[in-house]
């Protein structure tokens, strides 16, 4: 058979560029895991940058919340999925950093069972109390705190509320009674309800509810003040700890497994997502840094955040449930 004869006898498929096949990915749907419930920050971050990678994938990314369990729950399922790219999580660094120092078992292996794609974006913590709170700062909270130990209640619905509360609480020498929540906004109905005193969470929980009048920000929980509340003092100089200091971050991450050019379209599909003008805008307005990478640099940064979380939840005398 000449050449000609057996190029018209094999099948057309067969005489694609390799590449195509890559380039056909993704042919559905991205399944975008949020292991929080929706209206938390991490609900928020997935909707807008999701939004802003659809262009580049040529395919939505669907979210879906998977709360429970502090994060742990929706983590769990990104794990376990398909090595395939079509599953990802919008991680934290409750679930990808701190979580190993938090809890005896955690249902995933954190440090290997996920490849970070890209990081999205840091935000400080606002330290808050119901509008009409008899503590209108942040220093006569602490004195009342140390007058009663355990009089003061703190609600928490992730690691790093937690942590951010636990870790100002040692370094102030106080004990507050820690009220644990399935989500943020059930944690502030119960703040704006009085059942509970204090709630460090994010800026996308705490500022919707604080600019209506109805919390007080006593405190930024970053070492500098924060654009969205430049008028807020941060922990450091409200409650005089100068070594204080806790920033949550987000960033995406698929099972580990998935192969290297689908975290590479991934990863160029959330950057060009954090260069829109929209998704800054958005997440700008809940004082969020945008802080896209490689995923060389988001694995540094992973690497780096664990011995940090590690470090701070151990001062902090949490011990692990």
């Amino acid at each position: 058979m000449n050449r000609r004869a057996l190029l018209a006898a094999l099948p057309a498929a067969s005489l694609l560029p390799a590449t195509a096949g890559a380039q056909a990915w993704p042919d559905q749907p991205i399944r975008g895991i949020v292991p929080f419930a929706p209206g938390s920050a991490t609900d928020t971050v997935a909707r807008v940058v999701a939004e802003g990678m659809r262009p580049s994938l040529g395919q939505p990314v669907v979210v879906e919340n998977r709360a429970g369990a502090n994060g742990l729950i929706g983590a769990e399922a990104v794990a376990r999925a398909a090595p395939d790219g079509n599953t990802v999580l919008i991680g934290t660094n409750s679930t990808n950093a701190a979580a190993n120092a938090l809890f005896r078992r955690v249902p995933f292996d954190m440090e290997n069972g996920f490849i970070p794609v890209s990081t999205i974006a840091t935000v400080p913590l606002l330290v808050a109390v119901k509008a009409d709170s008899p503590y209108r700062t942040l220093a006569e909270l602490i004195a009342a705190a140390k007058a009663r130990p355990e009089g003061i209640t703190f609600a928490s619905a992730s690691a790093s509320q937690r942590v951010a509360t636990e870790s100002l609480a040692a370094m102030a020498g106080i004990k507050m009674l820690h009220v644990p929540y399935r989500s943020s906004p059930l944690a502030v109905q119960d703040v704006l309800s009085g059942r509970v005193d204090l709630f460090i969470a994010d800026q996308a929980v705490i500022l919707p509810q604080a600019q209506a009048g109805a919390l007080r920000i006593l405190g930024v929980t970053s070492g500098q003040r924060s654009g969205a509340v430049p008028e807020i003092p941060t922990v450091r100089e409200a409650g005089n700890l100068p070594d204080y200091e806790v920033i949550a971050w987000f960033a995406l991450f698929v099972p580990a497994g998935t192969p290297a050019e689908r975290v590479t379209r991934l990863n160029r599909a959330v950057n060009a997502s954090l260069e829109l003008p929209e998704t800054r805008a958005r997440l700008g307005t809940f004082g969020m840094d945008i802080r896209g990478s490689t995923p060389a640099d988001a694995v540094a940064f992973v690497r780096a955040e664990t011995a940090k979380w590690t470090a701070a939840i151990r001062m902090a005398g949490i011990e692990p449930e």
